[in-house]
């Protein structure tokens, strides 16, 4: 009863801020993102009844430590996989207790999507390991409950998530395969430490912001305008929605009550550099999750340009190129 699953972290093109329902964790709006093939969360999960309790540990292996160290999850953590634990218990009926290892090789909690790829892989890793055989749909589901951009890392390359109007009818799929369009996400840590709101705490607050409705129902017609350009790979309208949205959602939470500011000095320096190299002819975007960390959204062709130009601003402390990466798969190589 051991499985071992590797999932990405996603880019979300149109974010996802704000939860309609906290407990089933259902967003106002639906979203669209790409799976990131460099950053990424293995996880091997193992049921026994040798063990009493549920067990954690917590590896890192990134830019900034150079060797696997163990690290601990916090109380809040350890709850949030217990109760995800016991969910596939539930659904598997079986009582044994786990024992779970996972490594990043990004950063956690600043930022980057971490709490998306770790659910992804430990409700693939989990279900597998209880014997349980769930279609695409259902893993995404069921990661949802964990972490709600979780479901987007379940299936491959370009996804949009669906808000649905119920718990079964918001699920995230594949509009496109990882090959299908040549783009890249050149990230740009500027904080590797975990930041001091989490994304789900600071969407607690979302509809105190005056500027949320106005979003919302901007969204609808902006989907449309997303997939057109993912459609025809328009990478300038593509590019200009990105920032529309991220810009946006950015002004909400600073508007909110109490404002988050996710952004520092060193954010909106690149984002000033960005728009000076469009200004010169390179065709670059950009988008911001819930972090100061920043993703350079470009083609293929401009990848090597990018990297180089954003290694030369000061206060960088890595850049991670990712192409758009597959969805969540098992993996024979265990962590334990």
């Amino acid at each position: 009863m051991k499985a071992t699953a590797v999932a990405p972290a996603n880019i979300a093109f149109i974010k996802y801020w704000g939860r309609r329902d906290a407990k089933l964790r259902l967003p106002y709006n639906s979203s669209i993102s790409m799976n990131l093939n460099a950053c990424i969360t293995t996880t091997t999960v193992e049921f026994s009844p040798c063990y009493h309790a549920d067990e954690f540990m917590l590896l890192t292996q990134n830019k900034f430590i150079k060797s696997s160290l163990e690290l601990k999850f916090n109380e809040l953590e350890k709850e949030r996989i217990s109760a995800h634990l016991d969910r596939i218990r539930d659904l598997a009926n079986i009582k044994d207790m786990s024992k779970v290892v996972t490594i990043n090789n990004f950063p956690k909690s600043s930022g980057i999507a971490s709490s998306a790829s770790g659910f992804a892989a430990l409700t693939l890793a989990a279900t597998a390991a209880a014997g349980l055989d769930l279609s695409e749909k259902d893993l995404s589901i069921l990661a949802r409950f964990g972490s709600g951009s979780a479901c987007r890392s379940v299936p491959d390359g370009f996804v949009e998530w669906l808000t649905g109007d119920s718990s079964e009818t918001s699920f995230a799929y594949s509009l496109y395969r990882a090959s299908y369009w040549d783009l890249r996400d050149v990230l740009v840590i500027i904080g590797s430490e975990p930041k001091k709101i989490p994304t789900s705490a600071g969407m607690d607050n979302v509809t105190t912001s005056p500027l949320w409705r106005v979003r919302l129902r901007a969204l609808p017609q902006r989907i449309l305008r997303i997939k057109e350009a993912l459609k025809t790979k328009n990478f300038v309208l593509l590019g200009r929605i990105i920032e529309e949205d991220c810009l946006e959602m950015h002004r909400g939470m600073q508007t909110q009550d109490p404002p988050l500011f996710y952004w520092n000095d060193k954010t909106r320096k690149i984002m000033e550099a960005v728009y000076n190299w469009r200004k010169d002819g390179l065709a670059v975007y950009f988008t911001i999750d819930a972090g100061p960390n920043v993703h350079i959204i470009c083609e293929g062709k401009d990848e090597q340009r990018v990297t180089g130009l954003a290694k030369t601003i000061k206060g960088v402390e890595a850049v991670i190129s990712n192409k758009p990466a597959q969805g969540t798969r098992l993996t024979k190589e265990h962590l334990f």
